[in-house]
């Protein structure tokens, strides 16, 4: 159980229509239809949550490809200092929505989007490179159906963990920017270890949508792990070959493009 996911790619974007203007046309001719342009999405609410070793500012570039296509997005910072403390924290995210809301998990935040997407303002589950632990599953006894590629995650005192700093990027981030990845290991936020132990009560993919995207390169969580915790999920899965774990970061199109297709449910 020395793993831990640390701590989010498809799809259909809302079909927009171009409005049709006929020409003139004589007495007694009927006009072509105008169609309406519709830009606003089903669900306009997305809510983001990061992972572990990682925090919210690493969804920027998705932040901001929805924003420019009319959504609220909101990002939780979870403080990793248990399951409970970053489900609740991810839950008052959701209270303040107006509606509907798309729930976007990134590795380990994928365990906590699992028990706060019970959440009735809830529509749908994104998983990017994400853990999907059933009821009843600990972190530390998923993750070692198939082990991950690397074990370079220890001890960082007082009963926290951290990932080396010198094999990050390597490991976390291997196509970032070397700097980017490097500011990444610096600045990464410690995650309980009492994390790895805690049973997830309910799951809601059970009875939510859920989409699951695989980061193919992924050192962090097997991407076969990925492919088989979706399916499980009966997940609408893209693969994203070639990606680090940090799929939300690195592609943040195809991130986006999934976030679209499940707010257009």
């Amino acid at each position: 159980m020395k793993k831990i996911l640390p701590a989010v790619t498809l799809g259909l974007a809302g079909i927009v229509a171009t409005a049709i203007l006929g020409s003139p046309v004589s007495a007694g001719a009927t006009a072509a239809p105008v169609q309406v342009e519709n830009t606003k999405p089903k669900v306009h609410n997305v809510v983001l949550v990061h992972g572990a070793f990682a925090d919210g500012s690493g969804w920027r570039a998705v932040h901001d490809r929805l924003v420019a296509k009319g959504y609220h997005v909101s990002i939780v910072q979870e403080p990793e200092t248990s399951l409970a403390d970053d489900v609740a924290a991810t839950r008052r995210v959701i209270a303040m929505q107006d509606g509907p809301v798309v729930l976007v998990g990134h590795s380990y935040g994928g365990e906590v989007i699992t028990q706060a997407g019970d959440d009735p303002k809830v529509t749908a589950l994104v998983y990017a490179a994400a853990s999907v632990p059933d009821a009843g599953e600990t972190l530390g006894e998923l993750l070692q159906k198939i082990p991950s590629p690397t074990n370079d995650i220890k001890p960082a005192g007082d009963g926290f963990l951290m990932l080396d700093p010198q094999k990050f990027p390597a490991d976390f981030a291997a196509d970032l920017p070397a700097r980017q990845a490097d500011f990444m290991a610096r600045s990464q936020v410690f995650v309980s270890a009492s994390i790895l132990e805690e049973k997830v009560t309910t799951a809601a993919w059970k009875t939510k949508p859920s989409y699951g995207i695989v980061a193919g390169a992924d050192m962090v969580s097997h991407p076969d792990l990925e492919r088989w915790m979706y399916q499980r999920a009966h997940a609408k899965i893209t693969e994203v070959p070639g990606s680090s774990h940090v799929v939300y970061i690195s592609h943040p199109d195809k991130v986006t493009a999934v976030i679209e297709e499940a707010a257009g449910r």
